[in-house]
């Protein structure tokens, strides 16, 4: 059977499962590839595509583990309440003014470069003031994920640096003419927060609007016999030294979460017993996450084990007609939009943005254009059940996953839109080769 038609069949299958509500993405991760590739007679390979799935994740699922536990830890000890409530006094309760600032924040917290990572602080940080307010959290998670897709295309992000190393590019190079874009897609981002706060202005009304002298504070962690205020400083600096370890890289991800992790409870909680009990409160999280993570391995290895990723990839280039062979940028930024959502990061960077530059260069469009073009979809990529990252935001914010991705969809497809427009008008890519 034709593999690249049972390649779409497939991601059309799981899709449908969860969009549907009928089968929970941990279910269809692990099922719906199985049953294709025993469809297609991979019966005797399926182990090893399956661990080979799980062992390319796992440093993954490691260092996602240890960052829950310790941005968790960190927001048991009182670390965040100090920018809450500084945030609560500064929006006043307007509705538009913590949508806005959710963008800001999110921008800038997202120069580390590391999604997860980024979803877990701001959350902490903002997911109070919806709740205090009744704001609709698909709000949140629409504007989260749609900054961090801008913010990941920096040289330290995944797929940037995916795209220089498929094709032996400078990863700074790559990037500069890129900024123009990415400043273009926050505005519009902050336009549509502009919008959506005007929409929960007029439904729910500028609460406590009147009265910020009367604001007494809150906290952000749950558990009020962890709070640690003496060590504020202390785990202030921690945190920005792990910050700061993630974006130099002096130590891979994991190990660096595994650390820092350590270093925190000894300081924070010295007893055995209180180290226990802040692992236990964390538990559930870290399992519906991890577990996910380790699903979607086998995903991704049945996939590419297959060959149904390469077979995918050779269909889509070879339907491109010759006469719009020239636009082979433009086309290529709009390939980006649904095959990072239907593949991994790697499995287009590696796979297909080789392809695509192939043929690109064979109509005068430098490797360097394909490149830049082919990062334009990434704020839709981090919508498909394929990035572990949005499990942990949907789990975080309290949103179905079903809900999340027909709401943000647009959006993020408007974003990805007006990025390619402009990176064009900045020739960051060319619309003629």
């Amino acid at each position: 059977m034709n593999l690249a038609l049972l390649g779409f069949l497939m991601v059309a299958t799981f899709m449908t499962l969860i969009m549907t509500k009928r089968m929970t993405p941990l279910v269809a991760l692990i099922v719906v590839p199985t049953a294709f590739a025993l469809l297609a007679g991979f019966a005797a390979g399926l182990g090893e595509m399956m661990i080979d799935g799980i062992k390319n994740l796992a440093p993954t699922g490691v260092m996602l583990l240890f960052a829950i536990l310790f941005f968790s830890t960190m927001t048991d000890t009182g670390l965040f309440d100090p920018l809450v409530n500084r945030l609560l006094r500064l929006v006043h309760g307007d509705p538009l003014k913590i949508l806005v600032g959710t963008v800001a924040l999110c921008a800038m917290v997202s120069l580390d470069g590391d999604g997860s990572i980024t979803y877990i602080i701001t959350i902490a940080a903002l997911l109070p003031l919806y709740k205090r307010y009744d704001m609709n959290r698909l709000y949140l998670c629409c504007l989260l994920m749609t900054t961090s897709g801008i913010m990941n295309l920096t040289p330290w992000g995944g797929p940037t640096a995916r795209a220089a190393s498929a094709l032996k590019l400078d990863p700074a190079t790559l990037f500069l003419p890129l900024i123009p874009g990415m400043i273009a897609g926050l505005v519009g981002l902050v336009a549509l927060a502009v919008y959506f706060g005007r929409e929960e202005r007029h439904r729910i009304g500028q609460l406590h609007a009147t009265a910020p002298t009367s604001f007494t504070g809150m906290a952000v962690s749950q558990f009020p016999e962890a709070r640690r205020p003496r060590l504020r400083w202390f785990n202030a600096a921690l945190t920005v030294a792990l910050l700061a370890g993630l974006v130099s890289g002096v130590l891979p991800l994991s190990a660096l979460m595994m650390l820092a992790f350590a270093v925190a409870m000894i300081v924070n909680y010295p007893q055995v017993a209180e180290q226990k009990e802040r692992i236990a409160a964390h538990a559930g999280n870290v399992l519906s996450v991890v577990s996910l993570i380790f699903a979607a391995g086998i995903f991704t290895g049945i996939l590419s084990g297959t060959g149904m990723v390469e077979a995918m990839s050779k269909e889509v280039v070879g339907v491109v007609p010759p006469a719009l062979g020239p636009y082979m940028a433009p086309i290529t930024a709009a390939l980006s939009l649904p095959f990072t959502f239907f593949i991994s990061n790697d499995a287009f960077y590696f796979g297909m943005l080789p392809i695509l530059a192939e043929a690109g260069a064979h109509y005068g469009v430098e490797p360097m254009a394909i490149a830049r073009a082919s990062l334009m979809g990434q704020p839709v990529h981090l919508l498909s059940p394929l990035v572990p990252s949005t499990y942990l935001l949907v789990s975080l914010a309290g949103v179905d996953l079903a809900d999340h991705q027909p709401f943000t969809l647009v959006p993020a497809a408007a974003v990805c839109a007006l990025m390619t427009i402009v990176g064009m008008l900045a020739l960051a890519f060319p619309l003629v080769g």
